[in-house]
């Protein structure tokens, strides 16, 4: 595979900086779906978990994190389903996408609030359908995957919970949060009206990465540079990263008033529901103003990146086991010699990172309607990392009809982005990658040399 690095057109900022709201039709389905795995493993009934930080499988049902609070949402195959709330989202429940009755639940609210109800959380919870079931799963966040450890048993929810939940019911408790997020999991697959609902984030995620990338130059701060990633006031999925130089100084993640000099290394990401962009090198303009140590590293590192991304992009389709892409790679840009560990792309949606079907041996396969973060993270010691993560979507050829029909707009955007990736980088995209954003596969080593960028001969 012959890489140049040469002049490349700049791609366009292409997000409709216009939200989609999920259908009603849409919560329906996502509600079915899990019902039908509950079904399918024999649990009676679901007790979600949600805090900010780990509260997408909640959300994904109810439509709403619930901000600085604890939260539950019970689901029974009856069809009684209970929604646990604090202090102050204990109104949400009458907005929430779910018809679920409230319960009030002080100890879910914050430090020093009124905690005067005369019930324990035993009292509260026992409230809520779940005390006679015969099988009862507890959902979190995390799918764990271990090889020693009994999965089941493993709840990443706070104890306090768990063990009110155990003194009701007893010890015939699983973690279910595998009926979300893994293999075949109600998320893992996206219908129309969410494909389009999470294209808006990527793209935005994509815009904010090629401006900041655009505006960088020597004496800009990070902190300019963070305000140009973080855009309408959106919620982030990650910390976002400007970081010019050395990184962590005092264990700090965060954009500081430190300047872009000519030579730091350079690291930028920003994410948004729906999808994550970063990109990494150095603020130089060609490999005559690195240190000589590192003047090799278009061929050391980029190069070797570039050909993993490339070949992902024209392999990966729908049906093949996510093994196989992990083997793809690891044939183009061997572990041990780059350092990678991670998963070599994952599942995207609310989060950053929900899950993965891509890890060596995995049988797991890749399926319509999954979208993905090309996620390769390659290093080298002494060089600066490099990256160009964007959002993906992988789509049959029923569903790629299915949007060109119903939106038709969000079509014509996806086959502009396809056109650029083929014609101007040259890569031969297979027919089931749809680009979710204008910059996927965009790859400028040199940050402060805007002309130029990786393509295939």
């Amino acid at each position: 595979m012959k890489i140049q690095y040469e002049n490349v057109k700049l791609p366009e900022c292409d997000c409709t900086n216009i939200p989609v709201q999920l259908t009603d039709e849409t919560m329906k389905e996502r509600l079915n779906k899990v019902l039908d795995r509950m079904n399918c493993e024999n649990f009676d009934s679901l007790v979600i978990y949600a805090d900010l930080e780990h509260g997408n499988n909640f959300e994904y049902l109810t439509g709403f994190l619930p901000r600085f609070e604890e939260a539950l949402l019970i689901l029974n195959t009856n069809g009684n389903h209970y929604m646990v709330l604090g202090n102050e989202n204990l109104n949400k429940a009458s907005k929430a996408r779910i018809k679920a009755t409230p319960i009030h639940c002080p100890y879910f609210s914050l430090p020093n609030q009124p905690m005067d109800v005369k019930k324990g959380i035993k009292d509260i919870l026992s409230q809520c359908g779940f005390d006679k079931a015969n099988k009862v799963g507890i959902v979190g966040w995390k799918n764990f995957t271990s090889n020693y450890e009994d999965n089941s048993q493993l709840f990443d929810v706070p104890y306090y919970i768990v063990d009110t939940i155990r003194d009701i019911f007893g010890y015939n408790i699983y973690n279910a949060t595998r009926l979300f997020i893994g293999d075949n999991g109600a998320r893992c697959t996206n219908n129309v009206n969410e494909i389009v609902h999470y294209e808006f984030g990527a793209a935005l995620a994509s815009d904010c990465i090629l401006k900041a990338m655009n505006h960088l130059d020597v004496g800009v701060s990070e902190m300019e540079l963070g305000d140009i990633l973080n855009a309408y006031g959106q919620k982030n999925s990650v910390v976002t990263i400007a970081a010019s130089g050395p990184r962590f100084i005092k264990a700090n993640i965060y954009p500081t008033n430190n300047t872009v000099k000519l030579k730091d290394p350079i690291s930028l990401s920003i994410g948004y529901k729906g999808g994550f962009s970063s990109r990494a090198g150095y603020a130089v303009h060609d490999n005559s103003e690195l240190d000589e140590s590192v003047q090799d590293y278009l061929g050391a590192l980029v190069k070797p990146y570039f050909a993993s991304v490339a070949v992902w992009l024209e392999k990966i389709h729908c049906g093949m086991p996510g093994g196989e892409v992990y083997d793809l790679v690891e044939a183009t840009m061997p572990k041990a010699e780059y350092n990678w560990s991670l998963c070599p792309g994952h599942l995207t949606a609310d989060e950053e990172w929900m899950s993965s079907n891509i890890y060596e041996n995995s049988q797991e396969l890749v399926q319509s309607g999954m979208l993905y973060q090309i996620d390769i993270i390659p290093s080298k010691a002494g060089y600066a990392g490099t990256s160009a993560e964007s959002s993906v979507l992988l789509a049959d050829e029923n569903l790629r009809k299915q949007i060109e029909q119903e939106e038709p707009e969000l079509w014509s955007r996806i086959q502009k982005r396809r056109e650029y990736i083929i014609r101007e980088l040259n890569i031969p995209l297979n027919d089931d990658v749809l680009p979710m954003c204008s910059t996927v596969a965009y790859l400028r080593p040199f940050l402060l040399n805007k002309d130029k960028a990786m393509k295939l001969q």
